[in-house]
């Protein structure tokens, strides 16, 4: 268990060495992408229909 935790460990340390590479511009975009996806999802609604069956 406890190697598995530290596999977590370094690949979130490797995915933040390789986020901290991206210039501004990808930063932006990225976060305005996100911002978009939480909105939408936000707004959301889940409709049930009942089904009829014949």
């Amino acid at each position: 268990m406890e190697e598995i935790k530290q596999g977590l460990d370094a690949a979130k340390i490797e995915q933040l060495k390789k986020n901290l590479k991206l210039t501004y511009k990808e930063r932006f975009e990225m976060l305005t992408r996100l911002y978009k996806i939480q909105q939408t999802m936000n707004k959301a609604t889940i409709i049930h229909k009942q089904l009829i069956a014949k």
